[in-house]
């Protein structure tokens, strides 16, 4: 139902994807989808911002998916599943955040 579309139909169908899940999370993570440069119509680089926090951090490898495969999987219900799981996952310890953090908000 959902699989193909070319490179930036797929980029913004990942970013509301990622957002959606990492919101039911925390309200106000942020998805940040990688899409420009070496990986422009080749693959994505998915991380989860809060703030001045970025998981994984600036200079560590983000989530990585292949444009082929969120092109072709995105119609799947497992595989969504299972992405909305990662990411749900990556965005409670992002807003759960260090304890130090949380007793100052």
């Amino acid at each position: 139902m959902f699989s193909g579309g070319d490179y930036d139909e797929v980029r913004r169908w990942l970013a509301n994807f990622v957002a959606s899940h990492a919101k039911r999370e925390g309200p106000r993570v942020e998805a940040v989808v990688e899409a420009d440069g070496e990986r422009e119509g080749r693959s994505y680089g998915v991380r989860l911002r809060l703030g001045e926090r970025v998981v994984p951090p600036p200079g560590a490898d983000p989530i990585e998916l292949s444009y082929g495969e969120v092109r072709d999987r995105r119609g799947e219900l497992g595989w969504c599943q299972a992405l909305a799981t990662r990411i749900r996952t990556v965005a409670r310890a992002l807003a759960d955040g260090p304890r130090e953090e949380r007793k100052s908000a």
